[in-house]
């Protein structure tokens, strides 16, 4: 039935899928896309409509929880994707600057790629570590805390 996801994905989705009664597995719709997107690098319309067919939603359905949340990408990104949380905390104890401090080193603002497709700056709320601001995220799973500028070096010297 796939067109484009791979079987090992279509697996990992029928693992998470398991996870629920059979007439909810709609449920699954989070971890699907995050498969996906870890396969593809993004989630396309295309990808979009194979998972609402896969797991029986309206692909308006999929679209609605792929652009809710900003650990799903709609648009192509750059192999590290940096997250900086700004929410009231974070900016109160560094996140701003540290934000304002990739901005330079990378050459692009927020909700951009720089021109080698290495990185991809977005902003974020609250990752839930306001203790360890600033917070950067690194392609949605490594949670990189108290990022001064020498740790924003480091973090962009082991990225390249």
């Amino acid at each position: 039935m796939s067109a484009m996801l791979s079987q090992e994905v279509l697996k990992k989705i029928d693992r998470e899928v398991a996870k629920y009664p059979a007439d909810q597995k709609q449920s699954a719709v989070m971890a699907a896309l995050a498969h996906a997107q870890d396969e593809k690098g993004w989630l396309p319309q295309e990808i979009i409509a194979e998972i609402a067919a896969y797991l029986g939603m309206a692909p308006m359905a999929v679209f609605e929880v792929a652009s809710f949340y900003n650990m799903y990408d709609l648009h192509p990104v750059g192999r590290h994707k940096l997250t900086v949380c700004t929410n009231l905390p974070c900016a109160l104890s560094g996140g701003v600057d540290a934000a304002d401090y990739l901005k330079q080193k990378l050459g692009i603002d927020f909700n951009e790629t720089t021109a080698d497709g290495k990185f991809t700056l977005k902003e974020g709320e609250c990752m839930g570590a306001c203790g360890d601001a600033p917070v950067v995220i690194v392609n949605n799973k490594r949670m990189c805390s108290f990022m001064l500028p020498d740790q924003i070096d480091k973090l962009l010297a082991e990225c390249k």
